[in-house]
């Protein structure tokens, strides 16, 4: 019996998480995807606290996709940067790098965030 899609990106999300983990000086960058809107989240893994998050919803513009995910990435990188973090750890939640979550990522390293 094959997976299903949402299988098969839970089984990818906790092969990631083994590897992937935030700390206070370079938190986790982590990226949930909906149909609709794009979340951004900057975690300490250690301590179990969410630094700060940016989201679609926050922009209130009207846009493709991925121009709203480019600006969700820039938006998350201003405030990494007002927080004093210049360097994360990127992880993709399981997606696969391409459109959205390539888009965000590519707006967050244009913004001046560093992985």
């Amino acid at each position: 019996m094959s997976l299903t899609k949402s299988d098969r990106r839970q089984r990818i999300r906790f092969r990631i998480r083994k590897i992937v983990s935030g700390t206070a000086a370079k938190p986790r960058l982590s990226v949930f995807r909906s149909n609709k809107e794009i979340y951004a989240q900057l975690i300490d893994d250690v301590n179990g606290v969410t630094l700060l998050a940016a989201s679609s919803r926050e922009k209130g513009v009207e846009r493709q996709k991925v121009e709203v995910a480019n600006a969700v990435g820039k938006l998350v990188a201003e405030k990494a940067l007002k927080a004093g973090i210049e360097t994360v750890t990127f992880d993709r939640g399981g997606y696969l790098y391409h459109g959205r979550i390539q888009s965000l990522a590519e707006g967050a390293r244009a913004a001046g965030l560093k992985f």
